[in-house]
């Protein structure tokens, strides 16, 4: 199949100049994802910085049923910033439920019987576990009261004569190997790849769709099919157009996201993306950005306008999402070759990989960059065989 290569990019630059003229859509397209994504990211940042300061130091009253059978627990909870407030059972549990508090705790009536009898005296902690707003109180108190127990346990042991590492028989500690990129980066690789493979995906799929289905719609596209040039080059043209828009928009994110995070502080920081790894990103999702311009393209050449077009978005939008969530459900080994064939899964490895400060090894580029392209050049040949298509100049 024989392309002009001349006639590709003199309908490239035409579909951009065209693209340009209509400056909203092109502003929209290429500076509403920079400026949300950003401002999203920083702001879950900031939520969850202020939820953990608050959650963590500020003092908290909790219900606590029998609490007259336990002062001094109560006594060291309120040395803490936990203080208490009296409440039967049923109040506790209604509290709770009803979600006035995250937590509450149930003393036993033997609980003094049982700390003077020096076995395990019995408190409960009431939660609702399917609260997440609840995870940091919940956690705040159960450590408190481990704490208090260690406490009394090790007095206990000295009163006796015992030395309390007596109980302590292994002391198990943790070597962490995870080097500081990959610290900083653990947050950005929870949320970034799903962002970025979606722009990605579907960066260019305005221009994409305008320049196959609106044309046709317009009844613009008969009189440039029945032009010299050939068919292969003016589908290349547009689809070409597209790849530098969605590539122009996925480098705009990434260059927002490092400039947002140079004037954040906190947790905000952990948006910043080094120079190569945003060269290394780049790299990664250009087969993807061909992938998705190739599907797009071919789908939308068989609409009959702008509306049954659009109506494919939803589906192509959730392609990326099915690996993240894969991911989040059943977690994988980013070693295993195969991961590296597979669409939408490879980019999230590998963008996983990048934002981590890790390097793909040459087997896993290899396999990606080979899977990928040719499943790009099959979807950008299906596009050009679907123009060559004698009823698509046949408009509705």
């Amino acid at each position: 199949m024989n392309i002009d290569f001349r006639s590709t990019l003199v309908v490239m630059r035409k579909e951009l100049r065209d693209f340009y003229r209509d400056r909203r859509t092109f502003l929209m397209t290429l500076l509403l994802s920079p400026i949300l994504f950003p401002a999203i990211m920083l702001g879950m940042f900031k939520l969850m910085e202020n939820r953990a300061s608050t959650q963590l130091e500020k003092d908290m009253t909790i219900p606590v049923a029998g609490s007259e059978f336990a002062p001094n627990l109560l006594a060291h909870l309120a040395s803490h910033g936990i203080a208490a407030r009296r409440a039967s059972v049923a109040e506790v549990e209604q509290a709770v439920r009803s979600q006035e508090d995250d937590v509450g705790l149930v003393i036993d009536p033997g609980f003094g019987k049982d700390w003077h009898a020096g076995v395990p005296a019995k408190v409960e902690l009431v939660t609702d576990t399917t609260r997440r707003n609840a995870d940091v109180p919940v956690k705040r108190v159960e450590a408190t009261l481990q704490q208090y127990s260690q406490t009394l346990g090790a007095l206990r042991m000295l009163a006796r004569g015992i030395n309390p590492m007596v109980g302590v028989p292994v002391g198990v500690g943790t070597r962490d190997l995870a080097t500081p990129e990959a610290k900083r980066g653990i947050m950005l690789s929870a949320m970034l790849p799903i962002l970025l493979l979606i722009s990605a995906f579907l960066g260019g799929i305005h221009l994409a769709m305008d320049t196959t289905a609106g044309e046709r719609e317009r009844q613009s596209l008969e009189p440039l099919l029945a032009t010299p040039a050939a068919r292969g080059a003016i589908v290349s043209g547009k689809m070409l157009a597209s790849v530098v828009i969605g590539l122009a928009s996925l480098l705009l994110i990434l260059l927002a996201l490092k400039g947002s995070a140079s004037l954040a502080t906190g947790m905000g920081r952990m948006l910043d993306v080094s120079m190569p790894a945003i060269a290394k990103l780049l790299f990664i999702l250009l087969p993807l950005v061909v992938i998705g311009t190739g599907l797009i393209t071919f789908v939308a050449a068989g609409a009959k306008s702008m509306k049954e077009a659009q109506s494919h978005v939803m589906w192509m939008m959730m392609l990326p999402m099915i690996p993240t969530y894969a991911l989040m459900a059943s977690p994988l080994k980013d070693t295993d070759l195969w991961q590296y064939a597979v669409p939408f899964l490879s980019q999230n490895q590998l963008v996983q990989k990048v934002t981590r400060g890790e390097s793909p090894d040459a087997q896993q580029w290899a396999v990606y960059l080979g899977c990928a392209l040719a499943l790009a050049a099959a979807l950008w040949l299906a596009a050009v065989w679907r123009y060559r298509q004698e009823k698509l100049a046949i408009s509705a």
